[in-house]
């Protein structure tokens, strides 16, 4: 698969490679229980990671129904199980690496169950976008639970508003290898979403670790 990607001038290292997590980890805290934590430029290499996902991974376009019809859902999509290997051995490492962090953090329950599954979506250019929506598929609908997000390539504006409405609209660029955990009651209790853009932009791929059982 061809996306023409424009490379982030400060991420001069080949070869993907993980960074600290711990205090590098900047969190806030939102209404109703929900958090967000942000970590920019987790990854190294970034760049060299989003090119051999586009290769190797085999990317879908899906179909599904909207109200009285069926239209073309505007991303491609991946989805690996929890029995299933990923792509990459980055994102291997990755997963780990999150459940070190969150499985210390005092915050999070003790018997927390691990991120399983992972979700990649690839954005091929600004048409390309996810609705206001929150992962309450499954436990995600009742219980508090994460969802990590790392981004590649080109940033993109990652929004978040809670639910009902009643409060501001936060908003995130996330590309080039930055992190975003949301936890606590965010899914239940906020939206988010990857708008359209009428402005010339290119492809990004967002992967989302999530517990099992959390779509």
């Amino acid at each position: 698969m061809n996306a023409q990607l424009q490379g982030s001038l400060l991420d001069l290292t080949d070869e993907p490679g993980l960074g600290a997590l711990g205090e590098t980890v900047e969190r806030t805290e939102l209404a109703q229980g929900a958090w967000v934590d942000v970590r920019p430029g987790w990854l190294a290499g970034a760049d060299e990671l989003f090119e051999r996902l586009l290769q190797v991974v085999p990317w879908q376009a899906e179909r599904r129904r909207m109200y009285d019809r069926v239209v073309d859902v505007p991303r491609l999509l991946c989805f690996y199980a929890e029995d299933e290997a990923l792509p990459d051995p980055v994102l291997t490492q990755a997963r780990g690496a999150l459940d070190d962090h969150y499985r210390a953090e005092p915050c999070v329950s003790q018997d927390r169950e691990p991120f399983a599954t992972a979700g990649l979506c690839l954005y091929r250019d600004g048409r390309d976008s996810v609705a206001w929506h929150g992962d309450t598929i499954g436990r995600g609908s009742k219980e508090d639970t994460m969802v990590a997000i790392l981004s590649l390539g080109t940033p993109r504006a990652l929004l978040l508003r809670p639910v009902g409405g009643g409060g501001p609209t936060l908003r995130h660029e996330l590309g080039h290898g930055d992190l975003l955990v949301m936890g606590g009651s965010c899914q239940r209790t906020w939206q988010h979403a990857v708008p359209k853009t009428a402005r010339p932009t290119g492809p990004r791929i967002s992967v989302q670790f999530r517990p099992l059982g959390v779509r």
